[in-house]
């Protein structure tokens, strides 16, 4: 059982994690000060055509029916109504609650549930790139998978608190040539606006995959490009590739994508002021952790000009646990219910 403060009476919670690609959905349970995911399911989003049918699905599978839930939303969360980012799914927390027959729905940003979530894991679903020295109570998650999202964690008194973010959606900012060049390429597909999450997501390995392909830098050979048609996951397939060692462009899209990744959690720091951590959430991370602990991504973090020596203590840390939305929405649900 995960132990964490913030729990003090028994309930039995639905908990949702709805990203882009993907629904996680469990049955938490609190006993004491401690959360138990007692059942848990996936699904792919493409297989539905909103967020009712899957826990119809999943509360039929269970033969549960919880009076209260909780789902961290890959969207801003604005009212009651919430248009998803990166799939075209609408949430009304109204028809929801009817539909699912729920009393108790809360609706929030899925970072936000992640953030909630981070106190709530055991020391090894966290892996530390930099120890440091923590000074304060705010702290900084930054999660890349299907999009990019970003959320602070502080404290006020004796209540934690989370702000939630979509920062993901702020300009990309490019450092070296290579990443002036990029960018470039990138404003030819959208003119518009070029964010951050267009470069550290899923999607943005595979537009560094093609830069670098298109624009001479690097050549594709033929096996890679019959491997690449036939993936289900482009992006994973090229983050593989990239630490097997087995092609030099996979190399290069992924060396780029980590200098990034670490230049927008240091940006996150300092617009923060994150000095007790900075957490790196989402599916990305814990999958190309060796990328990431061999320097790159923390000098990328670091090189903010007069500001070096503010963000060179923090400490940065990799979570491991794709359950922390889950733990993180069943948590905020239960101080919601304690707040009441």
């Amino acid at each position: 059982m995960t132990r964490i403060r913030g729990v003090g009476k028994r309930a039995v919670i639905l908990a949702g994690d709805v990203g882009g690609t993907k629904v996680a959905l469990a049955l938490v349970e609190s006993v004491g000060d401690g959360l138990r995911i007692q059942r848990q399911e996936r699904y792919a989003t493409h297989e539905f055509d909103g967020l009712v049918p899957v826990v119809q699905r999943f509360l039929a599978e269970t033969g549960e029916r919880p009076g209260r839930a909780c789902f961290g939303i890959a969207a801003p969360v604005v009212d009651d109504s919430i248009a998803m980012t990166n799939l075209d799914w609408e949430v009304d927390r109204g028809r929801f609650a009817r539909a699912t027959g729920i009393p108790r729905v809360t609706l929030i940003n899925d970072l936000a549930a992640a953030a909630w979530g981070i106190h709530a894991l055991a020391p090894e679903s966290i892996a530390t790139l930099y120890e440091g020295e923590p000074r304060g109570p705010t702290e900084a998650l930054i999660a890349a998978g299907t999009g990019l999202g970003m959320a602070t964690l502080t404290r006020c008194g004796d209540r934690d608190l989370v702000l939630p973010s979509e920062g993901g959606h702020q300009a990309f900012a490019p450092r070296t040539p290579l990443e002036d060049d990029l960018l470039r390429y990138l404003r030819v597909r959208f003119p518009d606006h070029v964010s951050i999450e267009r470069v550290v997501s899923g999607n943005g390995i595979e537009s560094i995959y093609a830069f670098l392909r298109e624009s001479g830098r690097e050549t594709e050979p033929a096996w890679l490009a019959e491997r690449l048609a036939a993936s289900l996951d482009r992006s994973e397939e090229i983050s593989q590739l990239a630490m097997s060692g087995e092609a030099a462009i996979c190399e290069a899209t992924m060396d780029a994508f980590v200098r990034c990744f670490g230049s927008a959690a240091g940006d996150l720091a300092l617009s923060t002021l994150a000095l007790g951590g900075v957490h790196l959430g989402g599916g990305i991370a814990p999958a190309i952790l060796p990328l990431l602990e061999d320097g790159r991504f923390l000098e990328s973090f670091r090189v903010k000009g007069r500001f070096r020596g503010l963000l060179e203590p923090v400490p940065v840390r990799v979570v491991l646990d794709l359950d922390a939305p889950l733990l993180g929405a069943a948590r905020r649900a239960i101080l919601d219910d304690d707040r009441s």
